[in-house]
Parts: structure tokens; sequence; C-alpha cells
């Protein structure tokens, strides 16, 4: 993997080899039923209450002071949906959908299932599969027991840590360091899954006073530091103390509590030595300005925006249907 390690920001130059295939565990659970979106339209971000089958829109499942519980993609069709959950745990959010669906409901909620996401990077238009589902993005959902199609299954799959590598740059939130019931959809980037004009549903009066007062703490950054090679001088390797982990404090140059790391890479050392790591961070909004924020134990992160994180919005929390 090359890294051009002439500068910090360097790692993030780096793409996944044209075409790639990046997998991960999905759940599934399917909705039947006449009121199937406008229960999920109630219990998420999304507007889906209007959706038309075939489409495929992504939201996020929320608490009822809009913390996010998981990020799905709902497959809408003629008799329900299918909910794609991305990421966060399954078998919650399917708890969740059961405990607030009523008897006069329409609407029957199906088991919990395993499944798989097929993500293409670098890849051309994909053919309309035999088996799963295709959604946009150049991507593909398998259930539990189908078989890659073979065209695909020829496309070499990204390691461990080139697949993690590619996660932090974009800025995509995982549980539970990302995602947790600490945080809210704006925080993590992710006011593109969220409707504010689409009428009730939960969380609502929370997202729309941050999205009105400008409220938000905190936001998703991504962050890197080039470990240098170990001289003589210095042990031959760093102990856990002294490294960028998850759940260590970051503080400003004068000293001021400015987040938390989130996910933390370490990339294989280079001939010297050195090592660059990455990661994600939940900065406070008082630091989000800062290009360098410092741990407790002296290492200076070079902060930046993730590539796909979408900023909060800022006085559209009043508009309702």
């Amino acid at each position: 993997m090359d890294l051009n390690r002439s500068t910090p920001s360097g790692p993030w130059d780096w793409r996944p080899t044209s075409p790639s295939r990046w997998e991960q565990p999905v759940s599934l659970i399917r909705l039947d039923g006449p009121d199937s979106l406008r229960f999920l339209h109630g219990q998420s971000s999304q507007d889906l209450e209007r959706a038309q089958p075939g489409q495929c829109l992504a939201t996020c499942c929320l608490t009822p002071t809009a913390r996010v519980r998981g990020l799905a993609e709902v497959l809408v069709d003629a008799k329900g949906a299918w909910l794609v959950i991305t990421a966060g745990d399954g078998a919650v959010i399917h708890q969740a959908l059961d405990r607030v669906l009523f008897p006069a409901d329409q609407v029957t909620l199906g088991p919990l299932l395993a499944g798989t996401l097929i993500i293409l990077e670098g890849a051309g238009a994909m053919a309309e599969p035999a088996m799963g589902w295709q959604l946009p993005g150049h991507r593909l959902v398998l259930r539990d027991g189908e078989c890659l199609p073979a065209e695909l299954e020829a496309i070499p799959a990204l390691g461990p840590i080139e697949a993690e590598h590619w996660r932090l740059s974009q800025g995509r939130p995982l549980a539970p360091n990302e995602i947790s019931d600490e945080v809210n959809p704006f925080e993590l980037g992710l006011a593109d899954r969220v409707s504010l004009s689409k009428g009730c549903y939960v969380g609502q009066e929370t997202l729309a006073k941050l999205a009105t007062y400008d409220g938000v703490k905190q936001q998703l950054r991504r962050w890197c530091w080039a470990e240098p090679a170990p001289t003589a001088a210095r042990a031959d390797t760093a102990s856990d103390e002294q490294r960028p982990l998850v759940g260590a404090v970051l503080r400003t140059a004068s000293g001021e509590r400015a987040g938390r790391i989130t996910s933390s890479l370490r990339l294989n050392a280079g001939a010297d030595g050195s090592s660059v790591w990455l990661g994600l961070a939940l900065v406070r909004r008082q630091a989000l300005e800062e290009p360098l924020l410092v741990t407790g134990e002296g290492i200076t992160l070079e902060i930046s925006i993730p590539t796909e994180v979408v900023a909060p919005p800022v006085g559209a929390g009043g508009a309702t249907s």
C-alpha cells in the first residue's frame, strides 16, 4: 500500500485498487402490510411515507431523544419494505420496532435475518443480479445463503485494514464507537438522511431544535498522526498508553478539552520503522476550526473533514408539513 508518508495528510490521498469489493455483514428486517411505510416513517429520520415501490432510501433509526440506534436502507416494494441495517445492533432495532407496533397497525414484522452488503469501489455499471437486491452507489445486498455472482467474485476484495482505511477516510460511522445513544445524526454528518419537513416522527422535536438554533455540540472529524521511527533514545515501540487509541481525550493547544477519539487504525510500518495512525473523533464545536489537536500524551493529530460527512443544517428546523 503506497501511503505517501511525506506529509501527515498523505494517507487520505490513498484509494482502493480499482475496481475493488468491500463486504460487510448487515441485518435484515421485513415489514409487510399497507401500513409498513407509515410505521417506518414514524420510527426513522427519512421521509418514507410517500416512497414508491422500487425506491431505496437511506435513513437513521432513532431513539425518542433523536440519538442514533443505527443506519439503514429502506427497500420499498408493493407489499411493504425491507429494512437493511448497515450499522448498529440489528437485534436492538428489531426489539424497538416490535415494542411500538400496535395490533391496529396493519404491519407484520418479520424476524431478524442476516445478510451481506457488497460495495464496489471504482467499478462500472453493475448488471441486474440474479440474486439479492441492487442498491444505489454500486451496492448489492445478499441474504444469508445467497452466493456472490461470479462476475463480482472475480473483483478483488479489500482486506480488513484497507476496508477500515477507506471507511475512516470517508467518515462512515459504525457502532459502538461512533453510533451510540450519545450522538444524533447531525453530529455524525448524516444530515442527508434527515427530513425536517416530513411531519411527526420519533426524535423530530429534538432534531428540529438542533437545526433551528444551530445547536449541534460536536461533529465527526478524521485525524492522522505520523508516528516517528524508533531511535536509540526511545523504546522500540510506544506503549498503548502513548498511542492515539479509542477513548483518548483530545485537547486544543491551549489545553481546552476538545473531544475524544472514536476509531483508531495503525497502518503497516515503513522500512524505517515509522507508522501512520488514522482514525475518527467527535470534536467539540468550539474546536472544529482547529487544524491540530493534542492527546493527553502529547501526540499532535492533524484534523480534517471526512469526504462523506454532510454538514448540519442551520436555521432549517422550523418547517413542518
